[in-house]
């Protein structure tokens, strides 16, 4: 690997990237440095960490970060190797050109952008099935609020389920896709402190709202509920806070809600 790479000062950052991101973006920048064809296996978990001097559980997210984004993918008992069909890896949704809060502010202004739009194309070709696996979504997250456990996974679901809920195959896959990426910057919200704090009660209220507009039929009330609940999720990640500045017109039907969540 280039040693302009390792050694380079870094960009002063307003939160540090974790540091499996940093390790993700060296592995990315190595395939691309030595042009590794598609099928090009990675060296192995123990060589990687004796590269980067990180655990393996440092390596093992950065190439499930590579994995998401469609630039890597893994072979049970065989390792990683480079994708097959990159897809999707032309795009992310983190910039290491911008201090970390800016690419959560950046995620948060395209997702209120996209998502309430999809809620309201989901008010208008609403089907009895696309609203069971809405509905299915939503008590999934309830299961896991009352157990006390993360509920990423059925949130996800929750709101793929309303790009299908569209009728837009496109929006479905971008989202799906948005889900895999966004997750991290959302763990905040569904940790047992965001639990303590009564804040995943508050995202699963929001989510119950935009369900009940869609399910009424109604766009523009569905439009606005998924406008206030990313407005309210970027409140509890404190992404508001920051970036008021950028986002407020993202925003600007979202109110305040979630900053005593």
């Amino acid at each position: 690997m280039s040693d302009k790479l390792t050694t380079s000062s870094p960009r002063p950052l307003n939160r540090p990237p974790r540091l499996s991101d940093t390790v993700s973006r060296e592995i990315e920048a190595w395939i691309g440095e030595l042009g590794l064809v598609p099928g090009t296996q990675l060296p192995t978990e123990k060589l990687l960490c004796e590269r980067f001097g990180v655990s393996r559980a440092v390596v093992r997210e950065a190439i499930s970060r590579l994995k998401a984004e469609g630039c890597v993918e893994t072979r049970q008992g065989l390792g990683a190797f480079v994708a097959a069909a990159p897809g999707e890896s032309s795009f992310r949704l983190v910039r290491e050109s911008a201090p970390a809060d800016e690419d959560v502010a950046d995620t948060f202004e395209l997702r209120t952008m996209v998502e309430s739009g999809a809620a309201e194309l989901a008010a208008q070709r609403r089907t009895p099935e696309s609203l069971s696996r809405i509905a299915a979504a939503l008590d999934e997250m309830e299961r896991a609020l009352q157990r006390g456990e993360g509920g990423a996974s059925a949130d996800d679901a929750f709101h793929v389920a309303i790009a299908a809920a569209s009728g837009n195959r496109q929006l479905e896959r971008f989202l799906t896709y948005m889900g895999r990426q966004f997750s991290a910057s959302r763990l905040p919200t569904w940790s047992e402190e965001g639990h303590r704090a009564g804040r995943a009660a508050n995202a699963q209220a929001e989510h119950r709202r935009i369900f009940a507009a869609i399910k009424l039929g109604d766009a523009q009330a569905a439009g606005e509920a998924a406008r206030a609940h990313l407005g309210a999720a970027a409140c509890r990640l404190g992404v508001v806070a920051r970036h008021e500045h950028r986002i407020d017109s993202a925003f600007n039907r979202a109110g305040k809600h979630g900053e005593t969540a």
